[in-house]
């Protein structure tokens, strides 16, 4: 294609919605008052828009807190103002998650791209899962009403309980709490210390579980 071809075949779309995708891995904000963000995820942006760090629901760190032990997070901003702000996190998919008033999912740190001002947010620790530290582990809840933006490596796959899943590929779940699960079996067969091993264990038969094709390691301080 000529030049002109190739800026008109790659201009950003016309739409009305606040978060609108571009691409499957490239979201479009049509700002007007703020948005919460991951930190580091703007790659452009258009009109009158600010950011400021934002301090996590638990005081004192900027962005989500994960752990304590290690000050292992993901930091988020606020951009506030009029106009477009263009997003993208490492070529990962985007996921557009709308939730009714009340309807809440809860998702690992470090896959929320970003989510409208109406949603809350607020960190929750699951205690005692084997495989953790002693501070548990820790996700995003976020409850509606408003869009919210996840992100997964490669295509999501979403599972009904009762399920287990390795903790590193999973994103987020709703309706359902996990416990935890030792595969004892599992270390024995690779014949060493495997993360495999421990699992998450969604019981019962509500809500769902989203899991993606990739083991994400948060790296350890």
């Amino acid at each position: 294609m000529n030049l002109d071809e190739f800026v008109d075949a790659n201009e950003p779309k016309e739409g009305d919605d606040t978060f609108q995708l571009e691409n499957s891995k490239l979201l479009d904000v049509a700002l007007d008052g703020s948005v919460t963000a991951k930190a580091g995820s703007m790659i452009a942006y258009s009109g009158d828009v600010s950011f400021e760090g934002k301090s996590s629901a638990e005081g004192g760190i900027t962005g989500f807190l994960k752990e304590k032990a290690t000050g292992e997070g993901t930091a988020v901003m606020e951009a506030t103002g009029t106009g477009h702000v263009y997003l993208a996190d490492q070529e990962k998919k985007i996921q557009l998650l709308e939730l009714d008033a009340g309807q809440e999912i809860s998702v690992n740190g470090n896959d929320v791209l970003a989510f409208e001002s109406s949603v809350d947010y607020e960190i929750r620790t699951i205690k005692s899962i084997a495989g953790f530290s002693a501070g548990g582990l820790t996700n995003v809840s976020l409850v509606g009403p408003g869009y919210v933006a996840i992100t997964t490596h490669g295509e999501p796959l979403v599972l009904r309980p009762p399920v287990r899943t390795d903790p590193s590929a999973t994103v987020a779940w709703s309706g359902t709490t996990p416990g935890s699960h030792v595969d004892q079996s599992l270390s024995n067969m690779i014949g060493q210390s495997s993360d495999e091993s421990y699992q998450l264990e969604f019981s019962g038969s509500d809500g769902f579980v989203i899991v993606q094709p990739f083991e994400e390691r948060t790296p350890q301080q």
